[in-house]
């Protein structure tokens, strides 16, 4: 019986099968009418980078230069009683040595520009076989863990130790295939002037018929809009490349009216809107970074996350910035982004709070504020968890809680909580 994989998991290929010589990866999935789903893959070597556009294995690029990795194109097999929808035939023993890593990926042509994602594709797996026996090794079946998402890295067939291994991921990306060819090192050219850049200069991605050339999103490489998290419960992850995440700033901003004087020379004062989070490591260290108590964390040592400012009026036009140390993804479990109201009147709308989410080399990702409870002064605002200790997912949740306490014990973090000032 073939080894069914989790999201996280890994598996060896030849070191428990020393007599696979030809391996066939086959990938399936369902979608909606009009959805354009394509199979892709990335040829990297040591650096996490392809050497050149053409280690990239698709439709209009089916075999590799050493001709050990080829798509089958409209010959495919019915193995282990399956006919899958792409297969890719790896001679593992004629891989180029250069190559250490194949990455497996699933995107939606032209998904940013149609609003489509992988929210509308079903029943996605990917599975490797011994192609001299048909025997299936290995499956993952990728499940329903994507709302926004145009790209998907499904899964990595990689060397270790002179063996052959796999690595089952489902990492969702924005961005499409543009974005997954710029993080591997392959530049996409959106619609050029005649003449065309040199190849060696300019790489482009060959048009698929009867699509113009891939342009995913349509007027620069990568990363061209902000992506929204508008609904309760959307999720994405950050953009993994083959560095570390670096910094990632969390940035609260607000629109807030002067304050004003009313009768009697009394004035009103605006809202004091901050930012905070609930944090637990890997470790199991919990607690919590904000400006009530003068908790303002740290970047650098545990709990590598820290609050840079308290903008008091909200006329700052940086806000507040929360600031997690995205190298020390491997030590971070679990954090709370959640912004409460310190003084003022208790006026969501009126305040109408944005969360942006930043990351180098990714797209903002942004939050509203815009579900207003005004009976209570604190909103949690988004979940960020670990994915497989290489980069973040980030949840919307804008839910409202009368105070610390009552979120804490909604997410369960089982603190301790005293009255605090700043």
């Amino acid at each position: 019986m073939e080894l069914a994989l989790l999201k996280g998991q890994k598996a060896d290929i030849t070191k428990n099968n020393p007599s696979v010589k030809n391996l066939v990866v086959g990938m399936g999935w369902s979608s909606e009418s009009g959805i354009d789903v394509d199979f892709s893959a990335f040829l990297l070597r040591a650096n996490g980078k392809v050497a050149g556009d053409s280690d990239l294995i698709f439709y209009s690029n089916p075999k590799d230069a050493s001709g050990s990795i080829e798509l089958v194109g409209e010959n495919k097999r019915n193995l282990a009683g399956k006919v899958d929808q792409e297969q890719v035939v790896v001679r593992i023993n004629e891989v180029p040595q250069a190559i250490e890593r194949i990455s497996f990926t699933l995107t939606i042509y032209d998904g940013e520009a149609k609003r489509q994602s992988f929210s509308s594709v079903n029943d996605a797996y990917i599975r490797v076989v011994d192609e001299t026996t048909g025997r299936e090794i290995l499956r993952y079946d990728i499940g329903k863990n994507f709302s926004i998402e145009t790209a998907i890295v499904v899964g990595d067939l990689y060397r270790y130790n002179g063996e052959w291994k796999f690595n089952a991921i489902g990492s969702g990306y924005s961005g499409g295939l543009a974005a997954l060819c710029n993080s591997f090192g392959i530049e996409v050219k959106a619609d050029a002037p005649t003449p065309p850049p040199a190849p060696e200069k300019a790489p482009v991605i060959p048009p698929k018929p009867p699509e113009p050339i891939i342009t995913e999103p349509k007027a620069a490489p990568v990363n061209l809009s902000k992506i929204s998290l508008s609904k309760r419960g959307d999720v994405i992850n950050l953009q993994k490349g083959s560095g570390a995440l670096g910094e990632i700033v969390v940035n609260l901003n607000w629109n807030q009216k002067k304050a004003s004087t009313g009768f009697f020379g009394r004035s009103s004062s605006g809202v004091d809107l901050d930012v905070g989070c609930l944090y637990e490591l890997k470790n199991g260290m919990k607690g919590a970074v904000q400006a009530l108590g003068n908790s303002f964390g740290d970047f650098s040592r545990a709990p590598y996350v820290s609050l840079d400012g308290d903008d008091r009026t909200g006329s700052v036009t940086t806000g507040e910035n929360l600031r997690i140390n995205g190298n020390k993804v491997s030590e971070i479990k679990r954090i709370v982004i959640y912004a409460y109201i310190y003084e003022g009147a208790t006026n969501w709308a009126e305040a109408a709070g944005i969360v942006t989410i930043k990351q180098s080399g990714g797209p903002d990702i942004e939050v509203r504020m815009d579900e207003h409870n005004n009976r209570k002064g604190m909103c949690a605002i988004a979940m960020v968890e670990n994915v497989s200790d290489q980069t973040f997912s980030i949840q919307r949740l804008v839910e409202y809680f009368s105070g610390h306490k009552e979120l804490d014990e909604a997410y369960r973090w089982g603190l301790k909580w005293v009255q605090g000032s700043k």
